[in-house]
């Protein structure tokens, strides 16, 4: 406690005055932290936090959005960093919040244990943000941002958390996600010329070479020029926070004899009863932050289950605990960048009419950078098609606009490629992107869905053709057989 205070009045984060007539002054408190280090050591860590639920919008605070890295910038860059073997080190900002700048007036008692004495009737009038304040990761990036243009670094426009430097043989890419800080770059150099820079501006902690972000773990081996992405420790927490660590492992991620739909939502009180005790929406967070970071092959699972959450029952129960022991014997699964090459490929598949209640279908499109997963998307799509070809249309357009979104962005960190290839294995869906001959079978599809034909003639995209039994986007559609599973998984770069 005592360290975070002196931190906190080394950064005169507030002056001492009496409370203006008319203002309130925000509550705090003291959180602890016992937190575990990569070598296995234990640090204690105190914060003092501000109950910025009491903050009135309009008084104490006006806009309150922060962008984090997306997670397909995360990859894509990792990507890069394999291929092109860079250097890759890791900050991380210490009391990251107290470095923005406040615009509004704001008050708050004395800290706990820290009050002055003889000035106990006077509030702390805050200068610089605190943790807890709604506008507290605004007012930082705000900061940061700001610095990174004074000291030569562009803002990318696909990305608004990813910097970038290009200096005569050289380049620095710099991610932030609110104070976890990622630097790739070829000259060692130039990288320590930016952390002692950053150094300067705010108060950091060197990491070193990154070994850890977001609680992936990343592997690297610069002798065979791989990178593995794994969240294996992740996943361990996972099974034992819901008792599955002892449970029989299972080898799909969705078992075939699973049928689910609302029907089997509770109907006795007896049965609500029963499912309101179960941690239902918990676990499906807890696996929704694994498939989204590092395993597309539990995407279409995921994503069935997700859609009973507001009223889950016995058998929708069950599926989930199927994933989870699925996870149990695929621990080891991680993604792995390969120094191949920067292509870009993207793969499109779609389920005719799968969801039972709405008969919507399922869109799945995974994109590899060298062969590796960078991008994946599985979910229903919002409107009810009438064919095989048409579900197959919708999901090129949606796999379209991701496509242009991550050329711009390769675009902007110096990787231009040639030509987006889109493979999809539907020969119609990709004869009706070409050409609007078969008029009487399109004419209802909405305008917005047509965007791909934009795309395939201004050459933006080529759609080829993939034959069905090599296309990896099938399991994020629908369950797959172990077989099929494997080699989707292999060809995304998903190894064990």
């Amino acid at each position: 406690m005592k360290d975070e205070m002196d931190s906190l009045l080394g950064n005169q984060t507030w002056e001492l005055t009496e409370l203006p007539v008319g203002k309130k002054a925000l509550h705090n408190k003291w959180v602890y932290r016992i937190k575990n280090e990569h070598d296995g050591s234990k640090r204690y860590k105190a914060r003092l936090v501000v109950k910025g639920f009491q903050q009135k919008e309009g008084i104490d605070y006006t806009e309150i959005f922060s962008p984090v890295v997306k997670m397909s910038t995360i990859r894509l860059v990792l990507g890069m960093v394999a291929a092109e073997n860079l250097h890759l080190e890791q900050l991380d900002v210490k009391t990251a919040f107290l470095h923005g700048d406040l615009e509004e007036d704001l008050y708050m008692i004395q800290p706990e244990g820290f009050i002055v004495q003889g000035q106990e009737n006077l509030v702390c009038k805050l200068r610089k943000s605190l943790y807890g304040l709604k506008q507290a990761p605004r007012q930082w990036y705000k900061k940061f941002d700001n610095f990174m243009h004074r000291i030569g670094f562009k803002r990318c426009e696909a990305d608004h958390c990813c910097y970038v430097k290009s200096f005569d043989n050289s380049y620095i890419i710099l991610l932030l996600y609110v104070d976890d800080m990622l630097i790739a770059g070829s000259d060692i150099e130039k990288i320590n010329n930016l952390k002692k820079q950053l150094s300067k501006q705010f108060a950091m902690k060197d990491l070193g070479a990154a070994k850890q972000i977001l609680g992936m773990r990343i592997i690297r081996d610069k002798a065979n020029g791989t990178l593995k992405l794994s969240q294996s420790e992740y996943v361990k927490k996972v099974l034992s926070r819901f008792n599955m660590n002892e449970a029989k492992p299972v080898s799909t991620p969705l078992g075939s004899h699973f049928k689910l739909s609302k029907e089997q939502s509770p109907k006795t009180e007896e049965e609500r009863d029963h499912m309101s005790k179960v941690p239902y929406a918990s676990a499906i967070g807890s696996l929704m932050y694994a498939m989204v970071c590092t395993r597309p092959d539990i995407a279409h699972a995921v994503g069935v289950v997700s859609r009973f959450m507001s009223r889950p029952g016995k058998q929708h129960w069950e599926a989930v605990k199927w994933i989870l022991r699925y996870l149990k014997g695929s621990l080891d699964t991680c993604l792995c960048f390969t120094g191949a090459s920067l292509k870009l490929q993207g793969y499109v598949d779609a389920d005719f009419a799968g969801d039972i209640d709405s008969r919507k279908s399922t869109t799945g499109f995974v994109f590899t950078l060298g062969g590796t997963a960078i991008s994946w998307t599985s979910n229903l799509q919002k409107i009810v098609t009438l064919s095989t070809t048409e579900a197959e249309y919708v999901v090129a357009t949606e796999a379209g606009k991701e496509m242009i979104w991550l050329h711009g962005f390769l675009d902007e960190l110096g990787k231009k490629q040639e030509m987006g290839i889109l493979h999809s294995d539907s020969q119609s869906a990709i004869f009706l992107a070409k050409n609007s001959a078969f008029h009487s079978k399109s004419k209802h599809i909405q305008t917005k869905y047509h965007f791909i034909r934009y795309l395939v003639e201004d050459k933006l995209v080529i759609l080829e053709k993939i034959c069905g039994s090599k296309n990896p986007a099938d399991m994020l559609t629908k369950g797959v057989t172990i077989e099929k599973l494997k080699l989707c998984a292999a060809s995304i770069g998903l190894l064990a």
